[in-house]
């Protein structure tokens, strides 16, 4: 779940670290949000407590999801999961359409990481067929840096996520409180991401939220992506992609043009994510909205000194603006970057088998320390509603409220 942090946004003069646009809908909502205008683009914004910034293009509502078969509970005998079926433990996550708790289930005595997003959120702020999308693509992943989705289900209010519990918070938790990182612990992570990106970008899925936040950490100290709420399937050379969507501060620029965008978005997210860790700063920043989409689409950026040759040479090449000249463009995709210098020595097979040591391991006390949480989402209490929902409708397809296909059991 995408997570608010307090120093990443300001009120009026400057912007939050993420937004969300939908130029369909001409009403934006959620209590807190400011609106403003753009001159350059005379569109009509919302800041949401979301974190994010989208908005559709009519093209990009016409299916090109990946076609498997839906599970289908009615010939399965598998064990009906609903709210009931785990002990809630914790708040570790909030957002603007729900939170995530750390839970155990009862029967399998097994810790998860259960998301809930409330159906009148959803569907009020036009975030249903995001759901759906992050649901299609976890249903359909495995991988070992990609965070396991093990059950869906709903309730007549809610929406549950069942996914893998990784006890060592987000890699943004960690950055926040040691600011950057060194080459080596850099280029480990880069590592993991890279082939986590590559493994979607087979699948023709693009990411597009790629951000510290959205990196999980594990119990040994490797990583998971997380939140595929944004991601697009079907994207090919020939089927690119329109929506104006993700993190601003990430956006490459091709999405901020809105002329077409494919995989290479994601490599531009990786190059802002490494100079982020290796800096502790962004390398586009603005005073606003608009200042920052020029600087993205204009601007050079500056490196600093004590950066090595090989890490200026890879970031030049993942900043290239045209996204046809960027380093992991076309049919090579990853495997030009992986093959760049500041990744010569790596054995990547080693990489994607774990037996590269991690920079961090978490230091667990047991099986539920929470120490890599934000203690501003721990001390928040657990809603009994959470616990014993209303009107369970479990795999029971004929209750009125039930969402199409997103009922899921592994």
């Amino acid at each position: 779940m995408n997570t608010v942090h307090f120093f990443f946004f300001f009120f009026f003069d400057t912007f939050f670290r993420n937004f969300y646009l939908n130029k369909n809908q001409k009403n934006y909502y959620n209590g807190n949000a400011i609106n403003c205008t753009l001159n350059d683009t005379n569109k009509k914004y919302s800041f949401l407590n979301n974190d994010h910034l989208y908005m559709h293009d009519a093209e990009e509502k016409v299916n090109t999801s990946i076609h498997r078969r839906s599970y289908s509970a009615s010939n399965n005998k598998k064990d009906v999961i609903r709210p009931e079926s785990f002990n809630f433990i914790k708040v570790i996550g909030v957002g603007s359409y729900g939170k995530v708790l750390l839970v155990r289930h009862i029967k399998q005595n097994k810790l998860y990481a259960m998301k809930i997003l409330r159906k009148e959120n959803i569907i009020s702020m036009n975030q249903l067929e995001h759901t759906r999308i992050e649901r299609n693509v976890l249903k359909c992943v495995s991988h070992p840096f990609i965070v396991k989705m093990y059950y869906a289900f709903q309730t007549s209010k809610k929406l549950y996520f069942i996914l893998e519990y990784c006890p060592g918070g987000e890699l943004f938790f960690h950055l926040s409180k040691i600011r950057f990182v060194n080459e080596k612990s850099a280029k480990f992570y880069m590592c993991e991401i890279i082939l986590a990106l590559q493994y979607l970008h087979e699948l023709n899925i693009i990411y597009r939220d790629l951000k510290p936040e959205n990196v999980l950490i594990d119990e040994q100290g490797h990583i998971k992506l997380t939140d595929f709420g944004l991601s697009k399937e079907g994207v090919t050379e020939s089927n690119s992609a329109k929506s104006l969507c993700g993190t601003p501060e990430y956006l490459a620029p091709e999405i901020v043009h809105q002329t077409g965008h494919g995989k290479a978005v994601d490599w531009w997210s990786l190059g802002i994510m490494l100079y982020e860790m290796l800096t502790g700063n962004l390398p586009f920043n603005g005073k606003s909205r608009s200042d920052l989409f020029e600087k993205i689409k204009h601007k050079k950026v500056v490196y600093p000194c004590s950066f090595s040759p090989v890490v200026v040479d890879l970031l030049k090449k993942l900043f290239e603006k045209n996204p046809k000249k960027r380093l992991g463009y076309g049919i090579k995709d990853a495997e030009e970057i992986k093959s760049h210098a500041f990744f010569k020595n790596v054995n990547w097979d080693d990489v994607l088998n774990k037996k590269v040591k991690p920079p961090f391991k978490p230091n667990l006390f047991n099986k539920i320390d929470l120490q890599n949480f934000d203690k501003e989402f721990l001390c928040l209490s657990l809603r009994s509603s959470d616990r014993h929902d209303s009107n369970p409708t479990g795999f029971d397809s004929n209750t009125i409220n039930t969402i199409k296909d997103f009922n899921y059991n592994f």
